[in-house]
């Protein structure tokens, strides 16, 4: 992307148990947390996953023009199997939101930093565990934020 184009972006953390997902305002320059998701993993291959469906509400909801999912990409920079069930996520949410583009991004150390922030704020134990999710996926689309930032400066 060459020219930043004004909207709102969800950022989205996908784990096994739950998606986190936060939003940009639509000058791309803040994102905040706005909920969790709990992964639907019973649904078959023809039905829509609900929690594929709840990311297609938001979308339609803040009409955002773009999706952001980390690619838990490991510390060697390789692809893991934790990168490929992030990929066929991602590859399924952009058939459900389509034509709205879906993008992966490198979320090495996310969940980490987002854990150390929480703690930091004197967020630990269960209280934690129900919002990481969400600032896992705040830490994801504000570095990719800054970085389409630095790239259209």
């Amino acid at each position: 992307m060459t020219e930043w184009s004004r909207g709102v972006r969800l950022g989205v953390d996908v784990g096994q148990v739950r998606v986190g997902v936060a939003r940009s305002d639509p000058h791309g320059v803040l994102a905040t947390p706005l909920v969790t998701l709990a992964r639907d993993q019973r649904t078959g291959p023809e039905a829509v996953p609900t929690d594929l469906a709840q990311l297609a509400e938001l979308v339609a909801e803040y009409e955002a023009v773009e999706v952001v999912v980390g690619l838990p990409v490991n510390l060697a920079g390789r692809h893991g199997p934790a990168a490929q069930h992030v990929s066929a996520y991602a590859d399924r949410l952009a058939e459900v939101i389509a034509p709205v583009p879906v993008t992966l991004t490198d979320e090495r150390m996310s969940t980490v930093v987002a854990s150390r922030r929480l703690a930091e704020r004197g967020v630990r134990g269960k209280r934690q565990r129900a919002v990481v999710d969400q600032a896992a996926a705040v830490e994801i689309l504000q570095s990719w934020l800054e970085a389409q930032r630095r790239r259209t400066e």
